[in-house]
């Protein structure tokens, strides 16, 4: 789920999404529980075979290509945030898409588990690791926040939770942090004069019309809301840097366990 500001105009279902599990413990909010399913109903319906090739070596448009290339630097930054040694570490891909970052982790040792609301793309994520040559990934299609899950030592959220509001993405993050041993590293969509105007334009197409928009936030307001959840009061922001490509902006943010100390902490 990249953060772009494009918007699509296929016909999109209301938010039922049927037959994948989306349980999870963060079910009390009912916007959550509706903004997922509106994300799992376009990236698996309407827009599965546009992420394949946008995640592939396929040619695509310049545009695609600026946010293609923003996707990677973002992927390396986040993987470059976590151990390149991670046997005997659990980690948890957030909304793994087709899978390039989960391959990369069970490539370093790791015993991921790579969840997505999409069937569709957790499917092709599976078949992209066949071809690597991974076979021990536990791909999953389903919510990111299920307790079932289990526990980990690292997250990788990338571009996953800029759909939702803030709020929301401090609630599912406060779910997630009881069960993370040591760090989480995610994705937000830096708020920008003009990202709000193109979200507030976007308002204005009827819904059917409407791709899931991303939720641009400050860094001054994502830090005082993270700062301020009880659940998160042993967690803290220790790096942070900003990727720029084209039509792709997104802000990386490094989250550490204070309880384990900040070693290893990544350069802002």
């Amino acid at each position: 789920m990249a953060a772009t500001t494009t918007q699509e105009h296929s016909p999109i279902p209301g938010p039922s999404f049927e037959g994948t599990p989306l349980g999870g413990s963060h079910a009390a909010s009912v916007s959550y529980r509706e903004r997922r399913a509106w994300i799992g109903e376009y990236f698996d319906r309407t827009a599965a075979d546009a992420w394949k090739a946008l995640t592939s070596d396929a040619p695509v448009s310049r545009v695609r290509a600026s946010v293609r290339a923003g996707r990677d630097r973002m992927r390396e930054t986040l993987l470059s945030w976590l151990p390149p040694e991670l046997h005997g570490k659990r980690v948890l891909d957030a909304g793994c898409g087709t899978g390039t970052a989960s391959i990369e982790l069970a490539l370093r040792g790791a015993e991921v588990v790579a969840i997505d609301l999409s069937p569709t793309l957790v499917e092709h994520a599976r078949e992209r690791a066949e071809q690597a040559g991974v076979y021990d990934i536990d791909f999953r299609s389903g919510d990111m926040l299920d307790p079932s899950l289990g526990t980990f030592d690292y997250v990788i959220a990338m571009d996953s939770i800029i759909h939702y509001e803030l709020p929301e993405m401090i609630a599912a993050l406060s779910t997630l942090a009881p069960r993370v041993r040591e760090r989480m590293v995610i994705t937000v969509a830096p708020r920008t004069p003009l990202l709000a105007l193109m979200r507030a334009v976007g308002k204005l197409f009827p819904r059917s019309d409407r791709a899931p928009s991303i939720v641009p936030v400050s860094t001054r307001a994502f830090r005082k809301a993270f700062g301020a959840a009880p659940q998160l009061d042993t967690w803290g922001m220790v790096g942070t840097r900003l990727i720029e490509s084209g039509f792709y902006r997104s802000l990386a943010i490094t989250l550490q366990n204070a309880s384990l100390g900040a070693t290893g902490a990544p350069r802002r």
